[in-house]
């Protein structure tokens, strides 16, 4: 199981929001390649990234940050936020983003991953980003009538990489990942699940790895990594099984 530490960025710095809520944003690194590079000298193997910006917006914003980060470290990134169509996702890839991810897009135009995923194989993962078990979009700002579940079923077979889901209910709270949800969302498809939202101690990443059998690829950390809930070492350790968790 991947553990993705987790670099958000607002107006070109690291911030952590609450809920996805834009005026609640803290800023934990101003310098978001350096944070990058600590993320990978700690072990970590994988960088999650957000252009919260672009999500709101729904066009790339911080791209000197990101271009800055994948300058910076050798581990591979994935990257949401205001991806809306082929070409961006292409001139993310061709900046050196190893994974984009497609969450408004993927619920207002399904066919475009889809036609993402014949394009550029292995490089797509689908956002859903979960309130009450209905999707939400627009960074958050908008919550549909549609099923989590529902959604992800419209992606089975296509070339999906992944599936990140996010319950916004518990978002930067640290009041615990919404375990039962993910490994349902999981045992519901045969698409690899990475979890997100709420994730507070080594101990969600242990009650994770209970379940990874259901499907779960890995859990992204976020305010956590940052405010010391979570030791890096710790968690690879558990992430890979040197711990036990039972």
């Amino acid at each position: 199981m991947i553990v993705f530490p987790a670099i958000d960025l607002k107006d070109g710095e690291a911030v952590r929001l609450l809920k996805g809520e834009m005026d609640t944003a803290t800023v934990f690194n101003s310098n978001p390649a350096a944070q990058a590079k600590e993320f990978e000298d700690a072990g970590f193997e994988f960088l999650h990234m957000v252009d919260l910006n672009g999500a709101f917006e729904g066009r790339p914003v911080n791209r000197v940050a990101v271009e800055n980060i994948v300058k910076t470290v050798s581990m591979p990134t994935q990257l949401g936020g205001g991806i809306r169509d082929i070409k961006t996702i292409e001139q993310w890839l061709d900046a050196g983003v190893t994974r984009v991810i497609l969450g408004t897009v993927a619920v207002k135009n399904p066919e475009l991953v889809m036609e993402a995923c014949k394009k550029f194989p292995g490089k797509i993962v689908v956002g859903i980003d979960a309130r009450g078990g209905m999707v939400a979009t627009e960074g958050w700002a908008e919550t549909s009538d549609l099923k989590a579940t529902d959604l992800a079923r419209k992606f089975e077979d296509v070339g999906v990489s992944a599936i990140v889901y996010t319950d916004i209910d518990r978002d930067g709270l640290l009041q615990g990942c919404n375990v039962e949800s993910t490994a349902n969302l999981a045992r519901a498809i045969s698409i690899p699940v990475i979890a997100s939202g709420g994730v507070a101690s080594v101990e969600d990443i242990k009650q994770l790895k209970l379940v990874e059998d259901a499907g779960i690829e890995g859990v992204i950390c976020g305010r956590s990594i940052y405010d010391g809930r979570i030791d890096a070492k710790e968690a690879l350790s558990i992430a890979s099984g040197a711990i036990a968790t039972r």
